[in-house]
Order: C-alpha cells, then sequence, then structure tokens
C-alpha cells in the first residue's frame, strides 16, 4: 500500500488533474482570510454534499475543450510498444520531442511519475494507455459477467465561458453505483486516463445545471462519503474551508472525463 506521503501528494495531484485534465497547475496561498480568497478560478468544481439540492447557486469551472484537439488513445498495439515508466523519461522526451524544462516535458514527467505511486490502502488504479487497457480494469473491477455502463457531464449547450455561477434547477438525481471507477484524462501526448477505484463510500448524482448566462449542462458529480485519511493541505478541503472527515466532498466531472458504473443485468419476466 502507499505511504500516507505518497497518498496526500497523489490527491493534491489529482485533484488538479480531475479539474484540469491537461496538467494546468494552481496554488493556494496560506494566509488568505477567506478560503476561496486567492484561489485559482478552475479551483471551482468542489462542493459539499448540502450544497446538492435543488435552487443552490455557486460558482463552477467546466473547461470547454475541441475534442479533436484533444490527445487520442492509441491502437493498443502501439501503444504497448511506447515504455510508459519514469526511468525512461530521457528516452520518451526524446522520442516524442519534448525539450527538458518545457511545459511538454514537465507534463510528461509529472503524469509518469504520479502513476508509478503505489495505491492508497482501499484502491486499485491503472494508467490506462488504450480503450482496451480501460475496459479490462472497468471489467475487472466489477467482474467478468457484469454489465457497466459510462457516465459523462455533458454540454447541452455551447457557449466560451468557462466559469461562471450555475443554478440546480431539478432535483439531483442519485444513481444507484454499489461499485464505481472513476477515470481523469492525464497530460500525455496521448490518451492516458488514470483510472481508480476506492472501497470507500462514494455517491454518483446527475446535477441539471443552468448557468447565469442560460448555459445548461448535465453534470456528473461524485461524492466522497469519508475523506477521514485526506490531508489537511488537500486543494478541496482548503478550498471549502473544512477538516478532514468532518464533511463529505463533491466533486463535478469535466466532459472529458468519465464515471464507470455497473448496470444491473435485466431480469426476463420469463
Amino acid at each position: 500500500m502507499g505511504t500516507k506521503t505518497e497518498a496526500c501528494t497523489f490527491f493534491m495531484f489529482l485533484s488538479l488533474v480531475i479539474m484540469f485534465g491537461h496538467g494546468i497547475r494552481a496554488t493556494v496561498k496560506a494566509n488568505s482570510s477567506s478560503h476561496m480568497d486567492h484561489m485559482d478560478p478552475q479551483l471551482m468544481v468542489f462542493f459539499t454534499l448540502n450544497n446538492l439540492k435543488l435552487g443552490h447557486k455557486m460558482p463552477i469551472y467546466f473547461p470547454k475543450k475541441d475534442p479533436s484537439s484533444s490527445p487520442q488513445f492509441l491502437p493498443k498495439e502501439e501503444a504497448d510498444s511506447i515504455p510508459f515508466s519514469y526511468d525512461k523519461l530521457h528516452y520518451l522526451l526524446h522520442f516524442f520531442s519534448a525539450s527538458q524544462g518545457t511545459p511538454q516535458a514537465q507534463a510528461i514527467a509529472d503524469t509518469l511519475r504520479q502513476c508509478a505511486i503505489k495505491p492508497i490502502d482501499g484502491e486499485t488504479k491503472i494508467c490506462t494507455n488504450s480503450l482496451e487497457s480501460m475496459t479490462k480494469f472497468v471489467q475487472k473491477t466489477f467482474g467478468l459477467d457484469s454489465h457497466f455502463q459510462v457516465l459523462r457531464t455533458k454540454h447541452l449547450t455551447k457557449s466560451s465561458i468557462t466559469l461562471q455561477n450555475y443554478t440546480i434547477v431539478e432535483m439531483p438525481e442519485e444513481v444507484a453505483a454499489p461499485k464505481m471507477v472513476a477515470c481523469h484524462t492525464m497530460p500525455y501526448p496521448y490518451a492516458v486516463l488514470y483510472c481508480h477505484s476506492q472501497e470507500s463510500e462514494n455517491k454518483v448524482f446527475k446535477v441539471l445545471l443552468v448557468g447565469d448566462n442560460g448555459d445548461r449542462v448535465e453534470a456528473v458529480a461524485v461524492c466522497h462519503m469519508d475523506t477521514s485519511q485526506w490531508s489537511r493541505n488537500s486543494a478541496s478541503l482548503r478550498l471549502l474551508g473544512i477538516e478532514p472527515g468532518s464533511s463529505p466532498v463533491c466533486h463535478f466531472f469535466p466532459e472529458e472525463n468519465m464515471v464507470w458504473i455497473p448496470q444491473p443485468n435485466l431480469i426476463s419476466d420469463a
């Protein structure tokens, strides 16, 4: 199992991955007079379970990306032929023509480093480099004979605004999910997703949001019910001004990330 230091480091990194998808970083100023002062606006995806109610308004950041410009999965054979290890960083930077010290090189190094960290207590994880490896991990997590489906945030209207106030306009729908696998896009030259499942309780919701400008988003949100092992310095707890274990922490998923959940087998009436 991973050490407490590794777990804290990972939760800080994953908080940013959840929000940015392509390795953008944010900082929290320690001596802020308000827990939201000096926060990068792109951190505005976290909220508490108490906020998940009809009519509640909150600022939310939803990145707007052109799918055609996002990294794509390689064919499995090609992806498997390329080393994916921090030990091979020098070779990989040369392979991808990424010069030392550039943002691309730093993103590659960060992803390889974080993917190498051992799972935290109660977690299973994988950094998938192909669609086949991702679905195989999901199937292994839920059971070989299981059926499953994927949930993603959907933008029902188009605009260039990434941060604004959104109002919950319908009662949030909790999705039955005895288990879940969350997959987060990682910064890398081709598509790599950090997929993980945890034994601790999580709740999955579909939330219909309307922005101040009329934007409509059918958002997927996950609430982590037990945060007792989280670091006090994690971006989410700092933003919300709460202590580890004092409250569930929820976050919205960007459009490119996904949540896999089991789908009950169809039962014949015969």
